[in-house]
């Protein structure tokens, strides 16, 4: 089969593309003919070294996946050969990435693909909408009525959070950097989007969320939090989302935080269980059959180009070019 993948952990030129033995499923697993996968932050890192996971080498990079099931392992009870199915969570502890024409994967880590979704959809989808829908109702247990505030919009986390925030009827802000991203996330039901670079934007997060019973979730995607403003914004018994910024040091106001009453969740997407995200992926799933969830693709390349897309998505994610809003999609 041929493959996206490293013999070292590197800049985004020590991707090769080329061929590898096709997986055989073993007990358990799934043999996926991969149809399209999504580029990650947590894709560069462990490519990078930045996060220690790539140890053995060759080493398939990628996480999400979707496709069609071309063979069963023994013990295999959810899936059978000519479903379709997406997922989530790879190249992690151990198991094997998804940037290759085939992918070997416990069946516990897919979920079935709904009629009429794409599979560019469905990998676009995957990790993203499953990091939202935990942090939103696993840990901050998300309720109608209530008001989330979620930085960056348009990204890959940020628009999952508007979809599935809208569709419990919570009150969602948003902010982004331009007319047309504003334009996209009004169209996925943002209640209020808002320019990040106004000088007057947190004074515009509290006109709203005060006229709309208070802000109860700040969901946090940047790499650099501030806590004072998030902590000052927050109405009592307010959450705050960490899921991002690995490096990040800075002052934490506790007198006011504990004094309203606050709760912090700190929580990487891969740490969930298998029962935990099958939870969050049966939610996208639903939403997408009430037509509600719509994954922004920005660009998409063939698997061939893998070492270009991890490029892209470093020059934003790290680089912070603005190249690029929503995920990019790779077709073997």
């Amino acid at each position: 089969m041929k493959a996206a993948f490293i013999s070292e952990t590197g800049t985004p030129d020590v991707i090769q593309y080329g061929d590898l033995p096709d997986p055989t499923p073993q007990a358990g697993e799934v043999l996926v003919r991969v149809g399209a996968v999504a580029v990650n932050p947590i894709d560069t890192y462990i490519r990078s070294g930045a996060v220690a996971i790539a140890t053995e080498f060759p080493y398939i990079i990628g996480c999400d996946l979707a496709g069609t099931v071309e063979a069963v392992g023994s013990d295999v009870t959810r899936f059978k050969v000519g479903d379709r199915v997406w997922g989530s969570n790879q190249s992690l502890f151990g198991r094997k990435g998804t940037f290759a024409e085939l992918a070997a994967v416990n069946e516990e880590w897919l979920y079935p693909t709904p009629v009429g979704m794409s599979d560019d959809v469905a990998a676009a989808g995957a990790l993203v909408g499953i990091t939202a829908h935990l942090g939103l109702f696993l840990h901050a247990g998300l309720q109608s009525g209530e008001t989330v505030f979620v930085n960056g919009g348009t990204g890959g986390v940020g628009a999952s959070v508007i979809q599935l925030a809208k569709s419990v009827g919570a009150k969602v802000i948003a902010t982004v950097g331009s007319a047309e991203k504003k334009a996209l996330a009004k169209s996925w039901g943002a209640d209020c989007v808002l320019n990040y670079r106004a000088a007057d934007l947190d004074d515009q997060i509290r006109t709203f969320s005060e006229a709309n019973g208070g802000l109860h979730v700040w969901f946090e995607t940047q790499r650099e939090p501030t806590p004072d403003r998030t902590v000052e914004l927050l109405s009592k018994r307010g959450r705050i989302i960490f899921m991002a910024g690995r490096a990040a040091r800075p002052e934490f106001p506790v007198g006011p935080f504990y004094v309203k009453d606050l709760r912090l969740f700190g929580f990487a997407m891969f740490n969930a269980s298998a029962d935990e995200q099958r939870v969050a992926a049966d939610g996208v799933n639903a939403l997408f059959e009430a037509s509600g969830w719509h994954p922004q693709i920005g660009r998409t390349f063939p698997l061939s180009q893998a070492a270009t897309a991890h490029q892209l998505q470093e020059d934003n994610t790290l680089g912070g070019s603005g190249t690029l809003s929503g995920k990019i999609v790779l077709n073997p």
